[in-house]
């Protein structure tokens, strides 16, 4: 192999390492609502609360799967949302320490008090519900836009 064709395949590597680690790392779920709000704040912008049950929930699930983990919700929540998710498991391995657990709780006897999962809470920057929705047959931009209606 010659010198420049290897120097072309580094380089492409390199790039499509850079541009699948943005999109993979693009989405950064919060553990401290607190830090969350102190964020929003800061960088102005709304919170997406989400009460799941990861191991239990399937509407939870389809969620998580086609919309959380999807390109364009990772790529769009980077840039317009501090994300924080109060997670509920079920199974003992699958649950979070103490401390979560608690935290978690707190938030869903003032944000999620019928109980509802999933629950997907749009907040302004100070803790204001501006809306609220669940799990929808949309695509991840149509979901997108429906978040949207609640911030404008």
């Amino acid at each position: 192999m010659s010198k420049q064709l290897i120097l072309k395949i580094a380089s492409l590597t390199f790039l499509l390492t850079l541009i699948f680690s943005g999109i993979s790392f693009g989405q950064n779920w919060q553990s401290d609502f607190q830090q969350s709000l102190q964020t929003a704040q800061a960088e102005d912008k709304p919170v997406i609360l989400v009460f799941s049950g990861s191991d239990w929930c399937a509407p939870c699930m389809k969620l998580e799967n086609e919309i959380w983990n999807s390109d364009e919700f990772k790529i769009y929540s980077a840039k317009h949302f501090v994300l924080y998710k109060a997670d509920f498991p079920r199974q003992k391995k699958n649950q979070p320490d103490s401390e979560q657990v608690k935290a978690n709780k707190q938030l869903a006897e003032k944000y999620n008090q019928k109980g509802f999962f999933p629950l997907v809470v749009v907040l302004d920057k100070n803790g204001k519900v501006l809306g609220e929705t669940g799990y929808k047959k949309l695509s991840p931009n149509e979901y997108i836009k429906h978040i949207e209606t609640f911030v404008n």
